[in-house]
């Protein structure tokens, strides 16, 4: 009975890579430039990538062909949505669809972005006891207490 070895979810990443790969022409052949990033094994796979502004997540997307068309996309195309608001990127390579999907739902659930695409995943709204005890911690005239009942009173203390 062989033993079936299941993949990793990630099979490898690169984090926070300058987004000047994307202009390095490493050769022209006729008038065509060489990029180096085309060159990198890395891009070369389906994955979700990041981009950031300076070391803030700004963008968060998924590629089921080449991260490189993706990312050169985002990096090279004057007057695309992202072209100017980024700076470094981060790839996870993820084979399997499904699992890309998820990935990606949960990385903009997590980080607040330029996202317009909303996670498919179920969200928890904030309970109102927790809303209450936010908005009186960010009060300072008012106590960190519901009521004045709650509050503990100064014989405990001794």
């Amino acid at each position: 009975m062989a033993v079936r070895v299941q993949k990793p979810l990630v099979e490898k990443y690169a984090r926070m890579w300058p987004r000047e790969v994307f202009d390095y022409v490493i050769e022209r052949k006729k008038k065509q430039a060489v990029y180096l990033a085309k060159q990198l094994n890395i891009l070369q796979q389906p994955g979700v990538y990041i981009l950031y502004r300076d070391d803030v997540p700004y963008y968060i997307g998924k590629a089921g062909g080449w991260l490189w068309t993706r990312l050169f996309s985002h990096a090279r195309v004057p007057g695309g949505r992202y072209n100017n608001f980024w700076n470094y990127f981060s790839v996870f390579v993820i084979h399997n669809k499904a699992q890309r999907d998820a990935v990606e739902s949960i990385l903009i659930a997590a980080f607040p972005t330029a996202n317009s695409a909303k996670p498919k995943i179920r969200r928890e709204r904030l309970p109102d006891d927790v809303l209450v005890m936010w908005r009186q911690s960010r009060d300072f005239d008012k106590k960190p207490y519901r009521t004045e009942k709650e509050r503990p009173s100064e014989e405990d203390d001794e």
